[in-house]
């Protein structure tokens, strides 16, 4: 038997069988260095299991193959009474076998040596945003482009879509997975949808750098507006934000912040996956009593596993990927000089242009140009006005994958989307209706300093605050988001 075996064993003794075996013994020391790193690094990377679980293996089986198939090929040609046929010996006395084994062992030792590189650099990459938004994920580039126009440009996607903590990193790797196969299948959504509830808590992602007790205080904040109108009429709104902190109250007793209070514990129920209908909302106050407020048409009690405790993603549900609208864009584009406000209804006529469903982004650009250039044949600024047009429209549409600010509800104000509307709209009462949720009027959480179109309208300060020029109604009459819709829609 052991005779028998000896005989086996010496049929791997061929080139392709060793050549294999170096392949998978590389293979076999990636995914042990992978597999290490998977365990052992601070946070957690789901396309290192890719690597170590998925692409190691395959070089690791392939390596096994060719040894195999080295060992069938030498075998047939034993048994087929080949006489040229001969295991591979290397007689070190001979200057040719040591030559060969010289040159085979340099090329195996720089096969290794290239994989260790290899396997560390791909590691590093594939925590990139680059890789993130390009290179695996075609399909995210609408997400990748407003990223990098974001206040968090400089965060790493994996340190909030991953963070720390095994059971985090686990639900990354298997969604990786599934997105991989989806980008591979090209099956996926389009456009993307938000991974609401696979998103982690606040306190593990935004807390690690806007910790409570650092925040900033009230802010000061000045929004230029520019009309639809002939002549691009400015208006500009000069708001105190009373978002709260710990220069007032440790645990933000007030202001904006009061939401995540550590005293008190806002919960509600959604009846929408976007959490944009909240008809039920819990307050447990810091004396053990409860609150609960609820609208109208909602009757009976919610699912207790389907309550939400309010955190910062709720209002900053789009702290890296927000998709300016139409509107902010061109106001943005005016008020830096991009845009000339003086040529008669630029905005008007942008806003237009951009809002118009194309199928794809050629086709966008060819009929925004002739559009605009219809519009101002005339003028010496056509150019400009065009060029401007479809710089903003490449960074704010993205008609393939059917995304733009209208997929994407942005829960921060209430002037596009409902967001503080969603609680705040003056329905939700408790059940004997003798309250209702607070903030049924304008100073409630911004102070208006000032507003106006000219300079002196802004130096009309009122630390108390202003009455907003266009509310004319109550505030539980009216959303701000049934005529501001971020630009006019065209089907």
């Amino acid at each position: 038997m052991r005779s028998l075996f000896r005989g086996q064993t010496k049929l791997f003794q061929n080139w392709l069988s060793a050549s294999g075996a170096i392949v998978a013994t590389a293979a076999f020391f990636a995914f042990l260095f992978l597999f290490l790193t998977d365990i052992l690094a601070t946070h957690g990377n789901p396309y290192v299991g890719l690597l170590a679980y998925i692409v190691a293996p395959v070089f690791f089986f392939s390596g096994s193959g060719l040894m195999w198939y080295g060992f069938w090929l030498h075998r047939r040609h034993v048994y087929k009474g080949d006489a040229n046929v001969h295991p591979l010996i290397i007689d070190l006395t001979r200057v040719r076998d040591r030559r060969i084994l010289q040159f085979f062992m340099g090329g195996a030792v720089a096969f290794l040596l290239v994989t260790a590189i290899g396997v560390t650099e791909t590691y590093h990459y594939t925590e990139s945003t680059g890789f993130c938004g390009e290179t695996c994920h075609g399909p995210m580039h609408p997400e990748r482009t407003a990223y990098l126009n974001s206040p968090h440009a400089r965060v790493g996607c994996v340190e909030c879509h991953v963070g720390s903590g095994a059971q985090y990193y686990v639900k990354a790797k298997l969604n990786g997975m599934h997105q991989l196969l989806a980008t591979i299948a090209n099956n996926y959504s389009r456009p993307i949808p938000t991974p609401i509830k696979n998103l982690r808590p606040a306190q593990e992602t935004c807390e690690q750098c806007h910790w409570p007790s650092k925040l900033s205080g009230n802010l000061d904040r000045t929004y230029r507006h520019f009309l639809s109108d002939q002549t691009n009429s400015p208006f500009t709104v000069r708001l105190l934000l009373l978002v709260g902190a710990s220069d007032i109250n440790p645990v933000m007793a007030n202001g904006i912040h009061w939401h995540i209070n550590i005293t008190n514990k806002v919960e509600y129920f959604a009846s929408d996956p976007q959490r944009q209908i909240i008809p039920w909302v819990r307050v447990s106050h810091a004396d053990g009593t409860s609150t609960v407020y609820r609208s109208p048409d909602f009757k009976g009690e919610p699912d207790p596993t389907q309550l939400r405790r309010m955190d910062c993603l709720d209002c900053h549900n789009r702290p890296a990927h927000r998709y300016s609208t139409p509107n902010e864009s061109i106001d943005q584009a005016i008020a830096t000089g991009a845009i000339d406000r003086s040529i008669p209804w630029v905005k008007s006529n942008l806003v237009a242009a951009l809002t118009v469903r194309y199928e794809t982004k050629p086709e966008a650009f060819q009929k925004i140009s002739d559009r605009l250039r219809g519009v101002y044949k005339d003028n010496p600024a056509a150019e400009k006005i065009v060029a401007q047009a479809q710089h903003i429209y490449s960074q704010t549409f993205f008609p393939e994958m059917k995304a733009d600010w209208r997929a994407y509800p942005d829960n921060k104000g209430h002037k596009e989307w409902p967001g503080c509307f969603r609680c705040h709209d003056g329905q939700h009462t408790t059940a004997d209706a003798k309250r209702k949720i607070g903030g049924s009027e304008c100073n409630s959480c911004h102070v208006i300093l000032a507003q106006g179109s000219t300079p002196e309208d802004l130096k009309k300060l009122n630390s108390e605050g202003h009455t907003f020029f266009h509310v004319d109604a109550e505030y539980s009459d009216l959303s701000c988001n049934n005529c501001h819709t971020g630009g006019q829609i065209k089907e």
